[in-house]
């Protein structure tokens, strides 16, 4: 089962994530109502995906992003919140954030979200990357502060990136374009290569900054 750690600050909601995730066959293996109890239960449980909401009393989700990036944390970090204004999705992202989804999403969207990013893969949806263009074009042309360009991507690389940024894993991507798991794997190496980036996110921001993704 894939191990996961609620952070929110409502005790409700919290409860009503961890009872559809269970039903789902993920286990739910601690709880955080804020920031700094998130990163406590991070380092004790060591799960799979955490699911964080962004704001919360003391310590907010863009402080747990910032606090397990200094730290060297890999953990993949799941945003699932009520907020989904611009400046919050770009500040998560850059933050560190494998993926971002809201509140309202279904549990079969939510548990695919969990078990891709526990699998290694990255979660930007179609109306996230529409928000992010919007955003880039509105006056953030460079959100990471990298000025290398982006090099040529192949036909193939490009299918491979597309997957990425719909949130699918190595082996669902495989699957869609019929390639092993391990050209994939390459493939998506020489993505992060090619954008000049340190992980998936980055390289789905930066491939839409330089108008690659269309």
């Amino acid at each position: 089962m894939t191990r996961v750690i609620v952070v929110d600050d409502q005790a409700l909601v919290r409860e009503g994530i961890r009872t559809l995730l269970q039903m789902a066959g993920i286990d739910v293996v601690a709880e955080a109502s804020d920031g700094e109890a998130a990163i406590e239960e991070i380092q004790q449980h060591r799960p799979e995906v955490v699911l964080l909401d962004l704001r919360m009393p003391h310590r907010d989700g863009i402080w747990v992003l910032e606090q397990l990036r200094d730290r060297g944390e890999e953990t993949p970090v799941l945003v699932l919140t009520t907020f989904d204004d611009d400046e919050l999705v770009l500040g998560a992202l850059r933050a560190g954030a494998r993926g971002y989804l809201l509140k309202d999403v279904t549990l079969e969207r939510l548990t695919r979200a969990v078990r891709a990013l526990a699998d290694g893969g990255t979660l930007i949806s179609p109306s996230l990357t529409d928000r992010l263009l919007r955003a880039i074009r509105a006056g953030e042309p460079n959100t990471d502060g990298h000025a290398t360009p982006v090099q040529p991507l192949t036909e193939r690389e490009l299918d491979v990136l597309r997957l990425i940024a719909e949130g699918y894993s190595n082996r669902e991507i495989a699957g869609f374009l019929h390639l092993a798991e391990g050209t994939v794997k390459n493939h998506a190496s020489a993505i992060l290569q090619k954008t000049g980036s340190r992980d998936r996110t980055q390289a789905v921001l930066r491939a839409l900054r330089e108008g690659v993704l269309g």
